[in-house]
């Protein structure tokens, strides 16, 4: 008679080490079911287009932080996301993504993955080495479902931040330094969205919208808090 090793009661059918999902008889000797590994790939595939709207956005925050300015200003600076400098950033998508392929490549013995330059331009061919890899690490890698959860909130928070769902609230932006025509300083405070480059002034309706103008606010900001503190002085 057949001794079986494990009894029939104790047996446990295998799993997707990623969603749960006790695995389909056709997905036998995975570690990831097929829709995991399914929807994986379309996430894999979104990142770069993700990735290149973010990268903007920052470049845009970049943009409007003066160049030299001192610690000293009493005017507060435009405020950036800074969820998404992180992620556009040396430590942000690029570096997660190249440490799954760090760890991709050692379980299957391959050379450590060549520079690919700045984050812009390794995310792209970063994640076409796990959409080129994927099949492998369902079918071969234990550790997979680890990654599989990490690409998903990976993708969730880029898409998060795209399509805006923070909800964030207003920030204060200083001062309105518009001349009035009565030749008074508006001085409304004025606030903005954290992920607006728009800013509107209640009272006189000045607005500020491109990073010029930007600076002009700043300059003009700065200029009635000069004359100000000569007038006291």
């Amino acid at each position: 008679m057949y001794d079986h090793s494990t009894p029939l009661d104790e047996y446990s059918w295998p799993s997707c080490a990623s969603c749960g999902r006790e695995l389909w008889t056709a997905e036998a000797g995975r570690f990831a079911c097929r829709p995991c590994e399914d929807k994986t790939a379309a996430r894999i595939a979104e990142l770069p287009a993700l990735f290149r709207q973010l990268d903007t956005t920052a470049a845009l925050m970049r943009g409007a932080r003066r160049p030299g300015a001192g610690g000293g200003s009493k005017t507060p600076p435009i405020p950036p996301r800074l969820e998404v400098l992180a992620l556009v950033g040396p430590g942000g998508v690029a570096a997660r993504l190249s440490a799954i392929e760090d760890s991709w490549r050692a379980m299957l013995g391959w050379t450590v993955a060549p520079w690919r330059g700045s984050p812009a331009q390794s995310v792209p061919l970063l994640a076409a080495f796990l959409a080129n890899n994927l099949l492998w690490a369902c079918g071969s890698y234990e550790e997979v479902g680890q990654d599989i959860d990490d690409l998903r909130r990976l993708h969730s928070e880029c898409t998060a931040l795209v399509l805006d769902e923070r909800r964030p609230g207003r920030v204060q932006i200083g001062n309105c330094p518009t001349l009035r025509a009565d030749n008074r300083v508006c001085w409304t405070p004025l606030t903005a969205r954290a992920d607006s480059h728009r800013i509107h002034c209640p009272a006189c309706d000045s607005r500020w919208e491109t990073l010029g103008e930007w600076r002009e606010l700043r300059a003009g900001q700065e200029r009635v808090l000069a004359e100000a503190a000569g007038v006291a002085a």
